[in-house]
């Protein structure tokens, strides 16, 4: 009776060479490793597309885990100022004979890199192997991921500052129209009324109490029209007097009146004016405007003691004339809307909130432009540009 058949065996050719199951599991894992790596990779921008920084900051915590020894790898990566490393490894040595790196394009321009390295071996053990040719792959697709989603979040950042730019432009202009028509309407009555009470306070005879309240009402009436001026600007529809003008004394003129009429003796002026800067077109007029409000707005903002510093220069085609204050500065919040028409931080009565939606008015009726930086409790500085050569504004 025959016995169990065996079974037989594989030819010599066809059978794996001693130990190359084994190399072939771990050739398999550090694929396993590698995809895993991708797709946690891929997880971090689809999870953290508000912030760049957490994303990135999470892609370098995850790369050491694709490596061989990733108990030993540390990842770096540098995006312009930025810079990040591996989770509790920023201090340790690097073999500097183990380590692998690439670029960071964004758009196709270099904006950093990407590195991975295995940290220096002791002096009992061996240095760490070089990377696999799959390995540098992967730190090359991964580079290749980041530039990709950087690119995606400042074009995302840039669609939303242009729409809110769009958005604040289309405001301003139905703000300006609707400022126009008010102060126009305002004009007539308001000087009826300013007319008739200046004629009124020259009638004979009239009681004290009488004379007080008429004064009351032509200055009322003067603040109105001071008003109506500021509305008009603010709408560029106040003819401008251009002519060649020295900034430097224009300068010069608004702050005589500043110092003599500043209530505050705690306040320190400076000035530091470029000498030999060229005559700009400008009406200096308003140009002296621009600069009372913004000197005015900085003595206001410091409570006690501080310091208004003036200074101009010539920067390029531009006449750069920048006021700063070191007093109680500005939120983001009302940074964000300090050029915004009626608005304003002071109490009832003590401000129309106009004052520097006129300046912006009167610099962009210059063809400039007008920046400001301020943080709370360090200040605020203004800079007007002015461009040496006028040019038409749309």
């Amino acid at each position: 009776m025959p016995g169990p058949s065996q079974p037989s065996e594989m030819p010599s050719e066809d059978r794996p060479p001693p130990g190359a199951d084994g190399e072939l599991a771990s050739q398999l894992r550090e694929r396993i490793k590698e995809l895993s790596c991708l797709l946690e990779v891929a997880a971090a921008f689809a999870r953290c597309r508000g912030s760049l920084r957490e994303g990135l900051e999470k892609i370098v915590a995850v790369l050491p885990g694709a490596c061989r020894e990733p108990e030993r790898a540390c990842a770096s990566l540098r995006l312009d100022d930025l810079t990040l490393t591996s989770p509790d490894r920023a201090d340790r040595a690097r073999d500097p004979r183990a380590r692998i790196a690439c670029d960071l394009r964004v758009a196709g321009v270099r904006r950093g890199g990407i590195e991975l390295a295995y940290e220096a071996a002791s002096s009992e053990s061996e240095p760490g192997e070089a990377f696999l040719p799959e390995e540098r792959a992967l730190l090359e697709a991964v580079a290749s991921q980041i530039g990709t989603f950087v690119e995606s979040i400042e074009a995302e950042r840039r669609r939303s500052s242009m729409e809110s730019q769009l958005r604040h432009a289309d405001r301003l202009a139905t703000i300006g129209q609707l400022a126009a028509g008010v102060a126009h309407e305002l004009n007539e009555p308001l000087g009826n009324t300013l007319g008739f009470a200046q004629l009124a306070l020259k009638s004979p005879g009239l009681p004290e109490q009488v004379r007080a309240d008429l004064g009351r009402i032509v200055q009322a009436a003067l603040h109105g029209r001071e008003i109506i001026r500021k509305l008009l600007v603010f709408a560029r529809q106040a003819p401008a007097s251009k002519q060649r003008t020295a900034i430097n004394g224009v300068v010069e003129e608004a702050m005589f009146l500043l110092e003599a009429g500043c209530e505050n003796p705690g306040v320190r002026f400076e000035r530091d004016l470029d000498e030999g800067l060229p005559e700009i077109e400008a009406d200096p007029v308003q140009v002296r405007q621009v600069i009372t409000n913004l000197v005015i707005n900085a003595i206001q903002s410091i409570p006690g003691k501080g310091t208004v510093r003036v200074r101009s220069r010539a920067e390029g085609g531009d006449v750069v004339l920048t006021i700063e204050d070191d007093g109680a500065g500005m939120t983001p919040e009302v940074r964000q809307r300090a050029f915004d028409p009626f608005f304003t931080t002071k109490d009832v009565g003590e401000g129309t909130g106009l004052g520097l939606a006129v300046v912006q008015g009167i610099v962009a009726g210059h063809g400039g432009t007008i920046e400001v930086e301020s943080a709370p409790a360090r200040g605020s500085t203004f800079r007007v540009r002015l461009p040496v050569r006028s040019a038409p504004v749309p």
